[in-house]
């Protein structure tokens, strides 16, 4: 699972060969989620509700860069790291 970003904590990954719709992976203290791109919504997994409130405002700001390195992934190429929340 390539990590993407970092900050707070909170660990920014995508899977190779994942599953529709287009997403990413959070990870913080023990807890996992899952975040469409599209809806910014979390669509499997919980977090607690200020990582969350971070993970979304990361996206929002990012959510072209997250789209391309979703389509990178569907075709095997190298993600790219994205700038994490300041």
């Amino acid at each position: 699972m390539p990590e993407i970003s970092r900050f707070f904590g909170i660990v920014i990954a995508m899977y190779y060969n994942d599953h529709a719709p287009p997403h990413f992976h959070a990870k913080y203290a023990g807890q996992r989620a899952a975040f469409s791109i599209p809806e910014l919504q979390i669509i499997e997994g919980e977090l607690p509700r200020r990582a969350v409130s971070l993970v979304l405002e990361w996206a929002f700001l990012h959510r072209d860069e997250l789209m391309d390195n979703w389509l990178r992934a569907d075709r095997h190429e190298d993600l790219q790291t994205i700038k994490p929340l300041e």
